[in-house]
């Protein structure tokens, strides 16, 4: 069973960094591609970020492109999304997500809030 865990999530002042967790349990995450999504109040969830499978490929909203970083730790089973320079903007429950076996595995998510 699929199993995906986010922490790190907080309160930061604008500019701040925060960095966010997404430890997996039932599923390699070398294996899959993983993703950040994020869903702020009254909006639609967005894509954030996305690492793809075996290799160290990334992928990165506009929005957040080169502020934000995805990685990997194989050894600890997670994916990592470094997030500097926060803005009001990016005030958002956060969220990682793969694709396995033809099912989309969501965790609960993280609250972000940047506020001064």
């Amino acid at each position: 069973q699929v199993q995906l865990v986010e922490s790190g999530g907080g309160l930061v002042q604008p500019g701040g960094s925060l960095r966010l967790s997404c430890a997996a349990s039932g599923i390699m995450v070398g294996t899959v591609h993983t993703n950040w999504f994020r869903q702020a109040p009254g909006k639609e969830r967005e894509f954030v970020a996305r690492i793809l499978n075996g290799g160290s490929g990334t992928d990165y909203a506009d929005s957040v492109k080169g502020r934000f970083i995805i990685s990997r730790d194989y050894a600890k089973n997670t994916v990592y999304l470094q997030m500097n320079s926060l803005k009001p903007e990016d005030t958002a429950i956060y969220y990682c997500n793969v694709f396995f076996r033809g099912n989309m595995h969501w965790g609960r998510g993280t609250q972000v809030t940047v506020a001064s």
